[in-house]
């Protein structure tokens, strides 16, 4: 009896890591620096120093890359910036 042959099934077997999102605060018209300042500090708990650089990419350069990591936790930080009524976004990592 011949054999039947069965076709062959290509699985995916390249696990690819969850890849870091970035949260960007982006400048806007109505928000003082010193109020931005203050929200990096508060959301991030950076120094008033390292708040202070991202403070002036917003405002020099139009957006500061403030976070990178893990999706949920990048989409709780841009829920919490928005709360405070920064505009902010997310972007995945490439």
């Amino acid at each position: 009896m011949p054999s039947i042959a069965t076709p062959e099934r290509q699985t995916d077997t390249d696990v690819s890591l969850d890849q870091p999102w970035n949260v960007i605060i982006h400048n806007d018209p109505v928000n003082l620096m010193s109020y931005v300042t203050f929200v990096i500090r508060k959301v991030f708990g950076y120094d008033e120093k390292k708040a202070k650089v991202h403070m002036m990419q917003v405002h020099k350069q139009g957006r500061s890359l403030v976070w990178s990591g893990a999706r949920e936790r990048a989409e709780h930080y841009v829920r919490e910036l928005q709360a405070h009524q920064l505009l902010s976004t997310m972007e995945k990592v490439d």
